[in-house]
């Protein structure tokens, strides 16, 4: 014990002391700040600093947590890092979600069927982190999670119900999307940074359509992931004290879908209400189903097994990496790109026109054409297709 303690101790930053009595600040009930964020309208900058605030304290602990049980990235021959780095930052960011809501939410019957489902996808990751799961079980775990969601009423709507067997289409299409969504982000987690800025951005812009229109258990839930991935990219930042795993990068993507699916993007325009998901989260789908294509079209992955396992440097992030960008610079520019695509999104919403909707996924298909010239260029052949994660 005194070793476990002597070591969180030793990850703990300059100031996270007075931090931490600001976080005891916050949870002391009713709490001024708590009551004025409720007076000025600011309910969602309490519970992102909230958030913020957990995450970046739990993070230490994780740890520690992490050496002390043996939660560890091991480097080889395909990785960057030369020793090995704790892969329980998931831990923390799940945590401080599940203190930031029930801190704050009246829960929905489509909010318990999230935390729900979130939860066995985080269990699943944490498992297959420090034992070993095989792609079969994850993906058994992934599909009833869906199902978990779909129970709850969180499911696409926009089948139209002169289609035969409609609820039926509903429920493919939710599972599709919920594990798809699911892995891209596993599949995202390559480099310092990445995964956890691309879920506290992607977070946000749900946000800024969220919070105007008055979803309020939307807007705080993506509030709540969001300063949950902030505080933990004080440690995943390059170089990195700490990695996601599986648990964190898969739960924050699960997340991210079933928020898409659960939010109102529009009123009885069902383009606009597509659009929006799919331009806040197009780097990781473009991500997911170019890398895919390309693997399929090589022979290196023939059925879904070997499309989990598969490991290789053929993401958008090692492509630009081969051109030449540093990480850091590698990382900022994919937040960037995804950041213009999100602000698409929330141009979409004030026109609130089918035109419009159509315009932006045109010029989301451009710049991914754009994208894509740019991976050809950076793209590397991978020999031999390798097992693990990628």
């Amino acid at each position: 014990m005194i070793p476990l303690i002597k070591n969180i101790r030793g990850h703990l930053r300059a100031g996270h002391i007075a931090v931490l009595l600001v976080l005891l600040a916050l949870l002391l009930p009713p709490g001024w700040l708590s009551a004025k964020s409720w007076e000025w309208g600011l309910r969602w900058l309490y519970v992102l600093l909230l958030a913020f605030l957990a995450s970046s304290l739990l993070t230490p602990l994780c740890i520690a947590l992490a050496h002390r049980f043996d939660i560890l990235d091991i480097p080889d021959a395909r990785k960057t890092h030369g020793r090995p780095i704790p892969r329980l930052g998931g831990l923390a960011i799940f945590l401080s979600v599940l203190l930031t809501v029930g801190r704050n939410f009246q829960f929905s019957r489509e909010l318990t069927g999230l935390i729900t489902a979130g939860t066995l996808i985080f269990v699943t990751g944490l498992i297959d982190d420090a034992r070993g799961l095989s792609a079969k079980f994850r993906l058994a775990a992934q599909v009833a999670a869906a199902l978990i969601l779909v129970f709850f009423n969180v499911h696409i709507t926009f089948v139209p119900p002169s289609v035969p067997g409609e609820h039926l289409w509903e429920i493919l299409i939710t599972v599709f999307w919920v594990v798809g969504i699911t892995n891209a982000f596993n599949f995202l987690d390559g480099v310092d940074g990445l995964a956890g800025g691309m879920g506290a951005l992607c977070a946000l812009l749900f946000l800024g359509i969220a919070w105007p229109t008055r979803q309020s258990h939307v807007a705080y839930f993506t509030v709540s992931l969001a300063g949950g991935c902030l505080g933990f990219l004080i440690y995943n930042w390059k170089p990195a004290k700490m990695f996601l795993g599986d648990a964190g990068s898969t739960f924050i993507g699960f997340t991210l879908a079933g928020l898409a699916v659960m939010g109102s993007w529009a009123v009885r325009n069902p383009l606009m209400s597509l659009s929006t998901p799919l331009l806040i989260l197009a780097i990781p789908i473009f991500d997911m189903i170019y890398t895919t294509v390309s693997r399929i079209r090589n022979g290196r992955v023939r059925n879904v097994r070997e499309w989990l396992e598969f490991v290789g440097r053929d993401h958008f992030h090692h492509r630009l990496m081969h051109l030449g960008m540093e990480e850091r610079q590698t990382v900022g520019f994919i937040l960037l790109v995804n950041l213009c695509l999100g602000l698409s999104s929330i141009t979409v919403r004030y026109t609130a026109t089918r035109l419009s909707a159509l315009l932006m996924l045109f010029q989301a298909f451009l710049i991914f054409m754009i994208i894509t010239a740019l991976m050809l260029l950076g793209r590397e052949i991978t020999p031999h297709p390798l097992k693990g994660k990628t």
